[in-house]
């Protein structure tokens, strides 16, 4: 029933010990036997264990080999952000859910239902939180935790739709997030973890529960790429988490505002406080 889901992609970066281990990314640990091949061929289906772990150190990669294209790190003009191996912990929470922590710098990608690491927009949505870790952004509030739940969400969908037009693949709803793992425990169609073109309102629409309240963010964010297209809003939204470990909604989106004038200029500001407002 898959089948046509399925792509082979080249695996970059691998350090060549037969193991899914490179330069951004590394499997530490999986439920099964740690995929291995002397070739760095790796194929295999959703059920075997070994296929989550190629999406994991896939998805990884591809989204820091995007983040440098936007010239953070090497190469670049930017600081870099998480440039370094993610450490990665495949099946082994034995819960529907996944997590990135700071002071381990790993992320672990839960089990049960759709697994958590065979939709790529979970994967994606967790390495927002280790960018939000790596630029020394906090949660000590929770209106900056709404505003990382929100940056997931919105870095979900805008890397994987980068990488899936790199790869010929339309999305037929490109602001639903996690529309293969939610199948497991949504009845609507379409399946969505969350959405990032709610029309909900700040501060009215607040109810304490960062993930609602992180579709408030991600609606910005999500206004933001409209308008400013994908290269530069996400230039712009990433440089602005630099030194702000603990904003509120309109500190965040005032420092937003600022970058994308610092960067590109009065025109660009504009469309950006109009995304806010």
């Amino acid at each position: 029933a898959l089948h046509d889901a399925y792509h082979v992609v080249p695996l970059t970066n691998l350090d060549g010990s037969g193991f899914l281990s490179g330069d951004y990314a590394t499997i530490v640990t999986s439920t099964g036997n740690l995929a291995y091949s002397p070739t760095n061929t790796f194929l295999y289906n959703r059920h075997q264990d070994e296929f989550e772990q190629v999406m994991a150190y896939y998805w990884i990669t591809q989204a820091q080999l995007y983040i440098q294209s936007l010239g953070f790190g090497s190469g670049g003009t930017l600081p870099p952000i998480n440039e370094e191996p993610q450490r990665l912990r495949i099946n082994q929470w034995g819960a529907d859910n996944s997590f990135a922590t700071e002071h381990k710098d790993e992320m672990r990608l839960g089990k049960g239902g759709v697994d958590d690491a065979e939709d790529a927009e979970v994967i994606l949505h967790e390495y927002g939180h280790a960018i939000h870790f790596a630029q020394g952004f906090q949660f000590s509030s929770e209106e900056a935790g709404a505003i990382s739940e929100g940056f997931g969400d919105y870095w979900a969908v805008t890397v994987s739709e980068h990488v899936s037009e790199a790869l010929g693949v339309q999305s037929p709803d490109p602001a639903c997030v996690a529309d293969w793992d939610s199948v497991s425990y949504t009845s609507t169609v379409p399946h969505c973890l969350r959405r990032v073109d709610t029309n909900l309102h700040y501060p009215q629409d607040l109810n304490g529960r960062v993930h609602h309240d992180g579709m408030i963010w991600s609606r910005a964010l999500w206004d933001i790429r409209a308008a400013l297209g994908a290269t530069q809003a996400d230039a712009v939204i990433l440089n602005a988490h630099f030194g702000m470990p603990d904003p509120t909604m309109p500190q965040l989106a005032a420092k937003t505002v600022a970058v994308a004038k610092s960067i590109y200029g009065n025109g660009a500001a504009t469309k950006v406080k109009a995304a806010f407002i």
